[in-house]
């Protein structure tokens, strides 16, 4: 879609590039930004210059470029990509999965990037379920040129709304090494075969047979329970059914998304409890 308001495209290719002017805006892939009227927005300031590593292997973990697209993350998962999934990384199989969460076509794979998904937070963003699983960190560049960490999680403050101030960029998701090391399973439900999520639960046990169950797609924001080893049955259920956020929309109502997240959950959790 032609943005008729904007007047002004610029390329940054240093953090002093970064600075915005009132009505600009920094532009991903563009997949979203493109698709709709945006009147507020005069200029943009394009990313895609700033030479971010899409992915970095560290002993901390991944960390993943903000520019970085959806499809270079899933072809780094399926041995595809010029990097190798360290040994021992199970949870990255899991990547493709949330991938195909997003109704979205190899087109927009190509295009959309990881930051673009996180920033844009909207409840059924894949890269939103997949980071809050894993314990992902958004790494966040301030306007005054400090850095600032904040879990993917409680970055989400509603649907299409977080907690970045203007002129905060997103830097990059870090994942941690321990959390790629988990045993993760991801289910979702659609009420179209092709429609978008309107259920998304994880579940992942850690080395030390903690666990992790989250609810996105279902609620405002991700729903994060922990616990010391996997639940019994009611624990999480109950769990789930009193996670906050649950709401209706032409995708679903507020009361079918609890129950089949508390469905979903009990799959997964039976999965790892088997496992284990």
């Amino acid at each position: 879609m032609d943005l008729n308001s904007v007047t002004s495209y610029r390329f940054a290719r240093s953090r002093a590039d970064l600075a915005l002017a009132p009505g600009e805006k920094v532009l991903g892939g563009g997949t979203w930004l493109f698709s709709e009227p945006q009147p507020t927005v005069t200029g943009l300031v394009d990313l895609s210059t700033m030479g971010w590593p899409d992915l970095e292997i560290t002993d901390a973990g991944l960390r993943i470029g903000a520019t970085c697209t959806i499809a270079t993350l899933v072809a780094f998962a399926e041995g595809r990509g010029p990097e190798s999934v360290p040994e021992g990384w199970v949870a990255a199989s899991v990547f493709p999965v949330a991938a195909n969460a997003l109704l979205a076509s190899f087109k927009i794979w190509n295009t959309a990037t990881v930051g673009g998904n996180v920033c844009q937070s909207f409840c059924a963003g894949s890269m939103v379920s997949l980071a809050s699983a894993l314990d992902g960190e958004a790494v966040i560049w301030t306007p005054e040129g400090a850095e600032r960490r904040q879990s993917v999680a409680s970055l989400m403050t509603g649907n299409g709304t977080n907690s970045l101030a203007f002129g905060e960029v997103l830097r990059a998701v870090d994942l941690p090494a321990a959390a790629l090391r988990s045993r993760l399973l991801m289910r979702k439900i659609a009420l179209a075969e092709l429609g978008r999520s309107g259920a998304v639960v994880t579940g992942r046990v850690d080395a030390g047979a903690s666990a992790v169950f989250t609810v996105t797609a279902a609620t405002l924001t991700p729903a994060v329970l922990r616990y010391e080893t996997v639940p019994d049955a009611a624990t999480l259920a109950a769990a789930v059914s009193a996670a906050s956020g649950y709401y209706s929309d032409p995708l679903g109502s507020a009361d079918w998304r609890r129950g089949v997240s508390i469905v979903l959950a009990e799959q997964i959790r039976t999965e790892l409890a088997g496992a284990a």
